[in-house]
Protein backbone atom coordinates (compact mmCIF):
# COMPACT_ATOMS: atom_id res chain seq x y z
CA UNK A 1 0.00 0.00 0.00
CA UNK A 2 1.54 3.31 -1.23
CA UNK A 3 2.21 5.54 2.02
CA UNK A 4 0.48 8.93 2.27
CA UNK A 5 2.65 11.33 2.16
CA UNK A 6 1.74 14.30 4.86
CA UNK A 7 3.30 17.40 6.24
CA UNK A 8 5.48 14.95 8.41
CA UNK A 9 7.05 14.31 5.75
CA UNK A 10 8.27 17.38 4.38
CA UNK A 11 12.21 17.50 4.95
CA UNK A 12 14.65 19.44 6.58
CA UNK A 13 14.41 23.11 5.11
CA UNK A 14 17.04 24.72 7.09
CA UNK A 15 19.00 26.98 4.77
CA UNK A 16 16.83 27.26 2.31
CA UNK A 17 14.46 30.81 1.83
CA UNK A 18 10.80 30.39 0.80
CA UNK A 19 8.95 33.55 -0.53
CA UNK A 20 5.54 32.49 -0.43
CA UNK A 21 2.46 34.95 -1.87
CA UNK A 22 -0.90 35.44 -0.02
CA UNK A 23 0.17 34.07 2.81
CA UNK A 24 -1.30 35.85 5.52
CA UNK A 25 -4.34 32.85 5.89
CA UNK A 26 -5.56 29.97 4.62
CA UNK A 27 -3.53 28.11 2.12
CA UNK A 28 -0.80 30.46 1.85
CA UNK A 29 -0.61 30.64 5.56
CA UNK A 30 -0.24 26.46 5.82
CA UNK A 31 2.12 25.96 3.62
CA UNK A 32 4.82 29.06 5.03
CA UNK A 33 4.19 27.99 8.27
CA UNK A 34 5.09 24.49 7.86
CA UNK A 35 8.27 25.75 5.72
CA UNK A 36 9.15 28.17 8.95
CA UNK A 37 8.43 24.98 10.96
CA UNK A 38 11.14 23.16 9.03
CA UNK A 39 13.79 25.84 9.21
CA UNK A 40 13.26 27.76 6.18
CA UNK A 41 13.61 31.30 6.19
CA UNK A 42 9.58 32.46 4.93
CA UNK A 43 8.52 35.68 3.44
CA UNK A 44 5.09 36.04 3.37
CA UNK A 45 4.31 38.25 0.71
CA UNK A 46 1.09 40.39 0.75
CA UNK A 47 -1.16 42.57 0.15
CA UNK A 48 -1.79 43.82 3.14
CA UNK A 49 1.35 44.13 5.84
CA UNK A 50 -0.69 44.42 9.00
CA UNK A 51 -2.57 41.34 8.15
CA UNK A 52 0.98 39.77 7.37
CA UNK A 53 2.53 40.79 10.43
CA UNK A 54 -0.15 38.79 12.46
CA UNK A 55 0.01 36.16 10.49
CA UNK A 56 3.85 35.91 10.84
CA UNK A 57 3.50 36.58 14.85
CA UNK A 58 1.41 33.02 14.74
CA UNK A 59 4.52 31.35 13.39
CA UNK A 60 7.46 29.69 14.68
CA UNK A 61 10.96 30.07 12.89
CA UNK A 62 12.54 33.01 10.82
CA UNK A 63 9.67 34.74 9.06
CA UNK A 64 9.23 38.02 7.40
CA UNK A 65 6.80 40.06 5.66
CA UNK A 66 7.29 41.69 2.66
CA UNK A 67 4.60 44.43 0.66
CA UNK A 68 3.26 42.92 -2.48
CA UNK A 69 -0.08 43.77 -4.46
CA UNK A 70 0.03 41.38 -7.26
CA UNK A 71 -3.29 43.58 -8.76
CA UNK A 72 0.06 46.45 -9.05
CA UNK A 73 2.64 46.14 -11.55
CA UNK A 74 4.11 48.39 -10.15
CA UNK A 75 3.97 47.30 -6.95
CA UNK A 76 5.14 43.15 -8.25
CA UNK A 77 8.48 45.32 -9.56
CA UNK A 78 9.04 46.78 -6.04
CA UNK A 79 8.48 44.11 -4.20
CA UNK A 80 10.93 41.98 -6.53
CA UNK A 81 13.71 45.08 -6.08
CA UNK A 82 13.48 45.06 -2.21
CA UNK A 83 13.69 41.21 -2.20
CA UNK A 84 16.60 41.89 -4.12
CA UNK A 85 18.31 43.87 -1.78
CA UNK A 86 17.61 41.20 1.42
CA UNK A 87 18.31 38.32 0.03
CA UNK A 88 21.31 36.70 -2.34
CA UNK A 89 19.32 33.80 -3.63
CA UNK A 90 15.99 32.35 -3.28
CA UNK A 91 15.14 28.44 -2.75
CA UNK A 92 11.59 27.91 -3.44
CA UNK A 93 8.86 31.19 -4.84
CA UNK A 94 5.35 29.26 -4.47
CA UNK A 95 2.84 31.55 -6.26
CA UNK A 96 -0.09 31.01 -4.08
CA UNK A 97 -2.29 33.89 -3.49
CA UNK A 98 -5.10 34.52 -5.95
CA UNK A 99 -8.86 35.57 -6.25
CA UNK A 100 -12.01 33.60 -6.92
CA UNK A 101 -14.74 34.76 -8.72
CA UNK A 102 -15.28 38.21 -7.98
CA UNK A 103 -17.60 40.72 -9.68
CA UNK A 104 -16.43 42.31 -12.64
CA UNK A 105 -13.01 44.49 -11.44
CA UNK A 106 -9.87 45.53 -12.94
CA UNK A 107 -6.63 45.46 -11.44
CA UNK A 108 -4.64 49.24 -11.24
CA UNK A 109 -2.99 48.58 -14.94
CA UNK A 110 -6.67 47.82 -16.13
CA UNK A 111 -6.24 44.10 -16.32
CA UNK A 112 -9.43 41.50 -15.85
CA UNK A 113 -9.12 40.80 -11.61
CA UNK A 114 -8.63 37.59 -11.91
CA UNK A 115 -6.51 37.16 -14.96
CA UNK A 116 -4.58 40.07 -13.56
CA UNK A 117 -3.68 38.53 -10.25
CA UNK A 118 -3.94 35.06 -10.71
CA UNK A 119 -1.90 35.34 -13.70
CA UNK A 120 -0.24 38.23 -14.84
CA UNK A 121 0.74 39.32 -11.33
CA UNK A 122 2.81 35.86 -10.72
CA UNK A 123 3.85 35.79 -14.08
CA UNK A 124 6.13 39.41 -14.05
CA UNK A 125 7.15 38.62 -10.02
CA UNK A 126 8.45 35.21 -11.00
CA UNK A 127 10.03 37.00 -14.41
CA UNK A 128 11.49 39.56 -11.96
CA UNK A 129 12.85 37.06 -9.56
CA UNK A 130 14.20 34.22 -11.14
CA UNK A 131 17.69 35.39 -10.99
CA UNK A 132 17.29 34.62 -7.87
CA UNK A 133 16.62 31.29 -8.54
CA UNK A 134 18.29 30.14 -11.26
CA UNK A 135 21.88 30.44 -9.23
CA UNK A 136 20.43 27.25 -6.98
CA UNK A 137 20.43 23.84 -7.25
CA UNK A 138 17.03 22.14 -6.31
CA UNK A 139 15.35 25.54 -6.48
CA UNK A 140 11.41 25.62 -7.51
CA UNK A 141 8.70 27.53 -8.84
CA UNK A 142 5.39 25.86 -7.52
CA UNK A 143 2.38 27.70 -9.15
CA UNK A 144 -1.04 27.08 -7.61
CA UNK A 145 -3.79 26.19 -10.00
CA UNK A 146 -7.28 24.63 -9.13
CA UNK A 147 -9.62 22.14 -10.69
CA UNK A 148 -11.39 25.13 -12.04
CA UNK A 149 -9.21 24.53 -15.07
CA UNK A 150 -11.44 22.01 -16.28
CA UNK A 151 -14.64 24.43 -15.53
CA UNK A 152 -17.15 24.72 -18.89
CA UNK A 153 -15.65 27.97 -20.06
CA UNK A 154 -12.26 27.76 -18.95
CA UNK A 155 -10.11 28.88 -22.10
CA UNK A 156 -7.73 31.06 -22.61
CA UNK A 157 -10.46 33.69 -24.58
CA UNK A 158 -7.34 35.57 -26.89
CA UNK A 159 -9.95 37.22 -28.54
CA UNK A 160 -11.70 39.08 -25.07
CA UNK A 161 -8.50 38.30 -22.58
CA UNK A 162 -9.95 40.68 -20.08
CA UNK A 163 -13.96 39.85 -20.62
CA UNK A 164 -14.25 43.90 -22.24
CA UNK A 165 -17.34 42.45 -23.93
CA UNK A 166 -19.17 40.23 -21.20
CA UNK A 167 -18.36 38.92 -18.06
CA UNK A 168 -18.54 35.48 -16.77
CA UNK A 169 -16.99 34.90 -13.42
CA UNK A 170 -16.87 31.24 -13.04
CA UNK A 171 -15.26 31.45 -16.47
CA UNK A 172 -12.95 34.04 -16.01
CA UNK A 173 -11.83 31.94 -12.79
CA UNK A 174 -11.65 28.88 -14.80
CA UNK A 175 -9.26 30.95 -17.54
CA UNK A 176 -7.18 32.41 -15.00
CA UNK A 177 -6.39 29.18 -13.56
CA UNK A 178 -6.21 27.37 -17.02
CA UNK A 179 -2.84 30.40 -17.38
CA UNK A 180 -1.37 28.96 -14.47
CA UNK A 181 -0.86 25.31 -15.90
CA UNK A 182 0.15 27.05 -19.51
CA UNK A 183 2.58 29.49 -17.62
CA UNK A 184 4.11 26.17 -15.07
CA UNK A 185 4.53 24.07 -18.12
CA UNK A 186 6.20 26.88 -20.42
CA UNK A 187 8.25 28.03 -17.89
CA UNK A 188 9.51 24.44 -17.42
CA UNK A 189 10.43 24.05 -20.53
CA UNK A 190 12.35 27.28 -20.40
CA UNK A 191 13.98 25.97 -17.37
CA UNK A 192 15.20 22.62 -18.81
CA UNK A 193 18.25 23.69 -20.21
CA UNK A 194 19.59 25.82 -16.88
CA UNK A 195 19.11 22.34 -15.11
CA UNK A 196 19.10 23.72 -11.77
CA UNK A 197 15.24 25.23 -11.46
CA UNK A 198 12.32 23.08 -11.91
CA UNK A 199 8.62 24.51 -12.09
CA UNK A 200 5.72 22.55 -10.62
CA UNK A 201 1.74 23.32 -10.49
CA UNK A 202 -0.17 22.20 -7.31
CA UNK A 203 -3.76 22.13 -6.46
CA UNK A 204 -5.62 22.04 -3.19
CA UNK A 205 -9.07 20.50 -4.47
CA UNK A 206 -11.79 22.15 -2.62
CA UNK A 207 -10.51 23.48 0.64
CA UNK A 208 -12.26 25.78 2.95
CA UNK A 209 -11.04 29.09 2.95
CA UNK A 210 -11.69 32.43 2.30
CA UNK A 211 -10.98 32.46 -1.42
CA UNK A 212 -14.73 31.15 -1.94
CA UNK A 213 -15.99 34.58 0.07
CA UNK A 214 -17.08 35.76 -3.74
CA UNK A 215 -18.65 32.79 -5.13
CA UNK A 216 -22.69 32.61 -5.91
CA UNK A 217 -24.69 33.36 -3.16
CA UNK A 218 -26.50 28.97 -4.38
CA UNK A 219 -22.86 28.21 -3.31
CA UNK A 220 -22.30 29.65 -0.21
CA UNK A 221 -25.25 28.75 1.04
CA UNK A 222 -24.59 25.05 0.31
CA UNK A 223 -21.05 25.48 1.69
CA UNK A 224 -21.82 24.67 5.20
CA UNK A 225 -23.93 21.56 3.94
CA UNK A 226 -21.63 19.82 1.56
CA UNK A 227 -18.61 21.14 2.45
CA UNK A 228 -17.96 18.97 5.45
CA UNK A 229 -18.27 16.18 2.65
CA UNK A 230 -16.44 17.06 0.19
CA UNK A 231 -14.10 19.90 1.26
CA UNK A 232 -10.99 19.80 3.80
CA UNK A 233 -9.51 22.76 6.15
CA UNK A 234 -7.09 24.52 5.02
CA UNK A 235 -3.54 22.34 6.10
CA UNK A 236 -4.81 19.57 4.29
CA UNK A 237 -5.20 22.11 1.16
CA UNK A 238 -1.70 23.63 1.35
CA UNK A 239 -0.23 19.41 0.86
CA UNK A 240 0.10 19.47 -2.66
CA UNK A 241 1.75 22.83 -2.56
CA UNK A 242 4.05 21.53 0.36
CA UNK A 243 4.97 18.76 -1.56
CA UNK A 244 5.61 19.93 -4.68
CA UNK A 245 8.18 22.25 -3.10
CA UNK A 246 9.74 19.83 -0.81
CA UNK A 247 9.73 16.35 -1.94
CA UNK A 248 12.87 15.19 -3.42
CA UNK A 249 11.15 13.16 -6.03
CA UNK A 250 9.29 15.84 -7.57
CA UNK A 251 9.97 16.43 -10.83
CA UNK A 252 9.66 19.50 -13.37
CA UNK A 253 6.49 19.97 -15.21
CA UNK A 254 4.53 17.53 -12.48
CA UNK A 255 1.27 18.80 -10.76
CA UNK A 256 -0.11 17.87 -7.55
CA UNK A 257 -3.08 17.13 -6.10
CA UNK A 258 -5.44 15.70 -3.52
CA UNK A 259 -5.48 11.65 -3.95
CA UNK A 260 -9.38 11.13 -3.37
CA UNK A 261 -12.54 10.82 -5.28
CA UNK A 262 -12.38 13.56 -7.91
CA UNK A 263 -9.53 15.31 -6.23
CA UNK A 264 -11.82 17.10 -3.90
CA UNK A 265 -9.25 16.15 -1.12
CA UNK A 266 -7.33 13.86 0.05
CA UNK A 267 -3.46 13.07 0.34
CA UNK A 268 -1.23 14.51 -2.44
CA UNK A 269 -0.29 12.73 -5.27
CA UNK A 270 0.61 13.56 -8.98
CA UNK A 271 -2.43 14.19 -11.03
CA UNK A 272 -3.22 15.00 -14.54
CA UNK A 273 -4.55 18.55 -16.33
CA UNK A 274 -6.53 18.91 -19.03
CA UNK A 275 -5.29 18.44 -22.69
CA UNK A 276 -5.58 22.49 -23.50
CA UNK A 277 -3.14 22.66 -20.65
CA UNK A 278 -0.85 21.25 -22.89
CA UNK A 279 -0.96 22.54 -26.01
CA UNK A 280 2.13 23.82 -26.71
CA UNK A 281 0.90 26.25 -29.07
CA UNK A 282 -1.70 27.87 -26.72
CA UNK A 283 1.40 27.64 -24.03
CA UNK A 284 3.61 29.94 -26.33
CA UNK A 285 1.04 32.55 -27.18
CA UNK A 286 -0.30 33.50 -23.92
CA UNK A 287 3.28 33.70 -22.77
CA UNK A 288 4.52 36.05 -25.45
CA UNK A 289 1.04 38.20 -25.21
CA UNK A 290 1.85 37.96 -20.65
CA UNK A 291 5.42 39.65 -21.54
CA UNK A 292 3.94 42.05 -24.15
CA UNK A 293 1.36 42.80 -21.47
CA UNK A 294 3.13 43.03 -18.28
CA UNK A 295 6.49 44.35 -19.86
CA UNK A 296 8.07 41.63 -18.07
CA UNK A 297 10.59 39.27 -20.66
CA UNK A 298 12.15 36.26 -19.93
CA UNK A 299 15.05 34.99 -21.80
CA UNK A 300 14.58 32.96 -24.48
CA UNK A 301 14.38 29.32 -24.05
CA UNK A 302 17.04 27.09 -25.95
CA UNK A 303 15.53 24.33 -28.25
CA UNK A 304 15.43 21.07 -27.48
CA UNK A 305 18.24 18.76 -28.65
CA UNK A 306 16.33 17.13 -30.98
CA UNK A 307 14.88 19.81 -32.31
CA UNK A 308 18.48 21.22 -33.26
CA UNK A 309 18.85 18.17 -34.77
CA UNK A 310 16.24 18.78 -37.29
Amino acid sequence: MTKKWTERDVPDQKGRVAVVTGANTGLGFETARVLAERGATVVLAVRDVEKGKQAAARMSGTVSVQALDLTSLESVRDAAAELHDKHASIDLLINNAGVMQPPKQTTRDGFELQFGANHLGHFAFTGLMLDLLLPVPGSRVVTVSSIAHRWRGAAIHFDDLQWDRSYNRTAAYGQSKLANLLFTYELQRRLAPHGTTIAVAAHPGIANTELVRHAPAALRFLAPIVGPLVSQNAANGALPSLRAATDPAVLGGQYYGPGGLGELRGNPRVVSSSPQSHDKTTQQRLWTISEDLTGVNYPQPQPDPIERIK
